[in-house]
Formats: C-alpha cells, sequence, structure tokens
C-alpha cells in the first residue's frame, strides 16, 4: 500500500485543513494509506511581535519544508497566503485547491457594522493589508496588532481589548466560530492578500505519485489567479512588511487582476488593474507589477517598509 505523509502546523486551523486533504486523497485513492506529521512553526511561537518583524510568512513554513526535505514528510498543506513566492530546490508548490470565500470579516461584541464604529474605536488586525484599508477608509480609527491563534483573538475581542477585530471568514467558518460573535459582517471594499482562501499543496519533487496525488486536488482555475497574484508579488518584490494586496478573477473568458499598494496609514495608495484573455494569463501578472513600477511601486514600498512597526523598533542613537 502506497504512503503519504502530510506535514502540518499544529494550530486548529492547519489541522482542519491537514485532515480535510487527508480526506480527499482517501476519496481520490481508495488504495493509500494517509498519515498527518504535525509540527510547531516558528510563526506560532512568537507571538508577541508582528509577523513582519519575526521574519515574515516563510516562519509558517519552514518547519514544514524542512521536515519534508529530511524525509519525515512528502506533502505539506498550507494556507495559500502564507506561502512565500521562493519554494526551495528539491520541493514543488504542485496544487492550489479551489478557492472559497475571500472575504475579510469585522467582527464586534459592541456594534452591529464598521460603520457604526465611532471615532477613535480600537481595531486589532495582524494585516498591514487590513490597517491600509481600513485607515483609507476611517482614518479617525485606531489599528492595533493582533496575534495569538483564531480563539486567543475571539477572546481578547470577547474582554473588550478592542472594539472590533477583521479576520478572514473562511477560517472562521471552516472552525464554527462565527454563531458565537454578536456581530459579524463582510467588508467588501475590502480587496484580499494574495492566496487567500485556497491551500496551496507542495510535494517532494521527483516522485510521480505525489505529482499524480497534486493534479488530483489542483483547481485549474485558482491555479491560474493564484499565480498571476504570486507572480505579481514576486515582480514587485513585496515582503509581508508591505501593505499590498492583490486578487484576479476569471469570468468567462477573461481574467482579471488588481492590486493596491501603499503606506500602512492608508494616507497614500497606488491602485491599478489589468484584464485580458485567460490564454495570456503567464505574464498577466507580471505585466501588472511592471505598470505598477512605471507608476513608483518601488519608492512606495520602500517607505512603507521604512515606516510600519515603528513602535516595535527602538530609535537608534
Amino acid at each position: 500500500m502506497k504512503k503519504v505523509v502530510i506535514a502540518t502546523r499544529e494550530s486548529q486551523l492547519a489541522l482542519w485543513q491537514a485532515y480535510h486533504i487527508q480526506d480527499r486523497i482517501k476519496e481520490l485513492f481508495s488504495d493509500v494509506e494517509v498519515e498527518i506529521n504535525k509540527m510547531t512553526s516558528k510563526g506560532d511561537v512568537i507571538l508577541d511581535k508582528p509577523l513582519a518583524l519575526i521574519g515574515g510568512k516563510g516562519h509558517f513554513t519552514k518547519e514544514l519544508e524542512d521536515a519534508m526535505l529530511d524525509g519525515k514528510a512528502n506533502l505539506a498543506v498550507h494556507s495559500l497566503k502564507d506561502v512565500p513566492t521562493f519554494i526551495p530546490k528539491g520541493l514543488k508548490l504542485a496544487a492550489v485547491t479551489k478557492r472559497a470565500d475571500q472575504s475579510d470579516l469585522f467582527l464586534s461584541h459592541k456594534y452591529s457594522s464598521f460603520e457604526e464604529l465611532p471615532k477613535g474605536a480600537i481595531v486589532g488586525t495582524t494585516s498591514l493589508r487590513r490597517r491600509m484599508q481600513l485607515l483609507a477608509k476611517r482614518p479617525d480609527l485606531i489599528v492595533k496588532d493582533l496575534r495569538g491563534n483564531v480563539n486567543t483573538r475571539l477572546r481578547k475581542l470577547k474582554e473588550g481589548q478592542y472594539d472590533a477585530i477583521i479576520l478572514a471568514y473562511i477560517g472562521l467558518k471552516r472552525l464554527d466560530l462565527i454563531k458565537d460573535i454578536p456581530y459579524t459582517q463582510k467588508l467588501e471594499f475590502m480587496i484580499p492578500p494574495m492566496g487567500q482562501a485556497a491551500l496551496g499543496i507542495e510535494i517532494v519533487e521527483g516522485d510521480d505519485f505525489l505529482k499524480e496525488v497534486a493534479n488530483a486536488l489542483n483547481d485549474k482555475d485558482t491555479f491560474i489567479c493564484t499565480k498571476v497574484e504570486r507572480d505579481f508579488i514576486s515582480k514587485i518584490g513585496a515582503g509581508c512588511s508591505a501593505p499590498v494586496a492583490v486578487n484576479a478573477k476569471i469570468e468567462g473568458n477573461k481574467i482579471a487582476v488588481k492590486a493596491l499598494i501603499g503606506l500602512v496609514d492608508g494616507s497614500k495608495i497606488l491602485s491599478h488593474s489589468l484584464e485580458s484573455n485567460i490564454n495570456n494569463f503567464e505574464t498577466l501578472g507580471e505585466d501588472l507589477a511592471n505598470l505598477m513600477i512605471k507608476d513608483g511601486a518601488l519608492e512606495l514600498l520602500k517607505e512603507a517598509e521604512e515606516n510600519a512597526f515603528k513602535e516595535y523598533r527602538p530609535d537608534r542613537i
């Protein structure tokens, strides 16, 4: 009997994702044994600093990738938004699952909607992308960092540490946690990040059976859209300390992509979009990046990264 060992983080949502893929593989390949290898990532351990200051999203994937390279697993399940555009030699991002609802969700125990938040209300989020878009729309709000797993964040909200928090809708939906919050609202004005609401399947290269498994899990349209988003991020050189949003969608035989780059406080934002025939998707992400670079995106990114999380950095003498 063939065996697939899935590497996953131990967070509640990561385990949901891993068990979901385990079930899918068993459905597709009835003669395959699927084992889960649980591990803790650096991003799960260091919770007193913003993610951008501990090295970024790669700290949610590095331990899993190391396990695959060491032969302790041969497939990893990631939230695609956490996967850097650089993949280590010997591994491959081989599949992307069908994308679910990408919405950002407003949650509060006090206020029924984002619009009802009073001046000076405290809103929690870990995301510079969200911070940028929230403050661009409501500069009167106070946006504070919010770390911890989903349950920790919800507890902090319930305790009154925040008037509202913003989380990804799909994670809360998968864990059945939305029903416990008095007020929720999908924020239609928010552009999501690269890879939002899709799972990335990373495999050890050179194994034909793993390639077959990945192909069976892959959703073609989502793979195309997220490739465009990842190509944009790669070309623009945006790290996780940069407020960037990018989203691609397919409608008929057309694919459209839009992106935002700006300062954390929302005071300066560069926005562009492109559309092409779906047959030309291979260059669409880079084309959008080049368009924004011509309009000053790299200078804006540099300014954004220099100003992000100043409160956590001691002044140099």
